[in-house]
């Protein structure tokens, strides 16, 4: 079974550790698209002998989020014939199971064709200094039905990904088939640490183009300390335990799950 995944990536040499650690494990090989990063990175996917480093390549001079968009509905096509499964994540995005690669084994010999994950942002007050995985330092998170997305599918299956900005929804075109239960997990770890999210924030947020402001996208880059706070407050109240014995995410997560209404999209029960 081979794994590719597929990401962007400008000056995230903060994160680009644990986002290695966390995939290395279960990765065959990643492509990642470096937005002329100057703090690092560049160095730190070209000593990875696994990842294929790419310019990237904005589509769209005046939106950050549609020039992304556009990377992830074509890049992972050159994976076609070579993997069994993609990944679609963001560096700070760690698609999560407890049993990762069993799970994905079962679902490729059940003829599973596309697995949803379930959408959390993970909180923390202050930025984890850990050589673990994220997922073990940080073990809080609020459900969160944006973050709520379809980013593991079989390739070879899916004729074409169709994510709308953000890629919090997406039209597979192909033979899609989803898991009845939702296991997957899509552990978003932004909120790390008030200051140095605001200043991430602030820095991503000279990123943005005309249209991405006029849309709305990326909306919190421009928050102040103090709607920081707020927002930083709310998620913080109604974090839980990821690891908790008694929560199971498929019965418990809240929110809006688009992929269970749509009458396109087949399930299959998974042994």
């Amino acid at each position: 079974m081979k794994i590719h995944l597929h990401t962007v990536c400008w000056n995230e040499s903060h994160m680009l550790k644990y986002f290695f650690r966390h995939y290395e494990d279960w990765i065959d090989k990643f492509f990642i698209h470096d937005d002329n990063s100057t703090d690092g990175s560049r160095e730190i996917l070209d000593a990875k002998k696994r990842v294929v480093r790419i310019p990237l390549q904005r589509k769209y001079l005046d939106s950050w989020v549609l020039s992304a968009q556009y990377i992830y509905n074509n890049s992972w096509k050159q994976s076609s014939n070579e993997a069994d499964w993609v990944v679609i994540a963001n560096i700070d995005e760690h698609l999560y199971h407890p049993h990762v690669k069993d799970y994905l084994y079962r679902c490729l010999n059940n003829g599973i064709t596309a697995i949803p994950s379930l959408g959390y942002q993970m909180i923390s007050r202050t930025f984890p200094d850990t050589d673990s995985v994220l997922h073990q330092s940080v073990l809080e998170g609020a459900p969160w039905v944006k973050m709520s997305k379809m980013q593991i599918f079989a390739p070879h299956k899916i004729k074409e990904t169709n994510f709308r900005p953000g890629r919090h929804r997406a039209d597979f075109l192909g033979e899609v088939i989803i898991p009845k239960r939702d296991e997957m997990l899509n552990l978003h770890f932004k909120y790390l640490g008030i200051e140095k999210t605001y200043h991430r924030h602030q820095l991503l947020a000279k990123k943005l183009g005309e249209t991405d402001k006029k849309k709305g996208w990326g909306h919190r880059y421009h928050f102040d300390m103090d709607k920081l706070n707020q927002d930083f407050n709310n998620f913080y109240q109604a974090r839980i335990n990821i690891h908790d014995r008694d929560y199971n995410p498929d019965i418990h997560h809240s929110g809006h799950r688009w992929w269970r209404i749509d009458n396109k999209i087949k399930q299959k029960m998974i042994n």
